[in-house]
């Protein structure tokens, strides 16, 4: 579901905006479709298949970590301390 979120797509956007040095001309927000986030998440969880984050303790760890960062991130969009 994470994949689908818009909010996660546009973070994956600037995300990678600012880990390149690039700006919103050479990568606009929108960019990242539910099929990039899936690419990206599975990359970077070291997966072929989200099914498993369920049974590979190692990349539920890495997901956690990617969702609380993104978490945290959203909060700050909002203007809300996360906790």
């Amino acid at each position: 579901m994470l994949c689908q979120d818009k909010a996660f797509q546009l973070y994956l956007d600037r995300r990678r905006r600012y880990k390149h040095q690039l700006n919103e001309s050479q990568l606009p927000d929108g960019t990242h479709t539910a099929e990039d986030a899936r690419d990206w998440l599975c990359a970077a969880c070291k997966i072929n298949s989200r099914a498993e984050l369920d049974s590979n303790p190692a990349a539920c760890q890495t997901f956690r970590m990617i969702r609380n960062r993104f978490n945290h991130w959203r909060a700050r969009q909002k203007g809300v301390s996360p906790q």
